[in-house]
């Protein structure tokens, strides 16, 4: 059973959970032999984006493939896809995209990805 903190990990298998995304993070930092901080550190310098913000993309990158290619509608995909509420993720669904999930799902505006 997973709580409702927990994160998606697109890439892994299907029904793969992890923790919360900081969880996610200590063990990244782990594997790579750093501290949480360091890791987050050297991440910045390389990547020029904190690695949270990182995942986030990578969650909303995988919940508009879910919205614009699979037909789901996002109260389906919010959770799944590691966002705590569905207001949430539209206003970072829509801060990254410029168009709302409901917009996208229902095909409102023409698609941007």
């Amino acid at each position: 059973m997973t709580s409702k903190k927990t994160a998606f990990i697109p890439g892994a298998n299907k029904g793969v959970w992890l923790a919360t995304a900081n969880m996610l993070l200590q063990k990244f930092s782990y594997l790579t032999g750093r501290s949480l901080t360091t890791f987050k550190k050297d991440f910045y310098k390389i990547y020029k984006i904190t690695p949270q913000r990182w995942l986030t993309q990578r969650r909303l990158e995988l919940a508009y493939y879910h919205l614009a290619k699979k037909s789901r509608k996002p109260v389906e995909v919010y959770l799944e896809t590691g966002f705590e509420n569905l207001s949430h993720f539209s206003f970072a669904f829509k801060k990254q995209f410029g168009i709302t999930p409901t917009e996208l799902a229902s095909g409102e505006r023409q698609t941007i990805h």
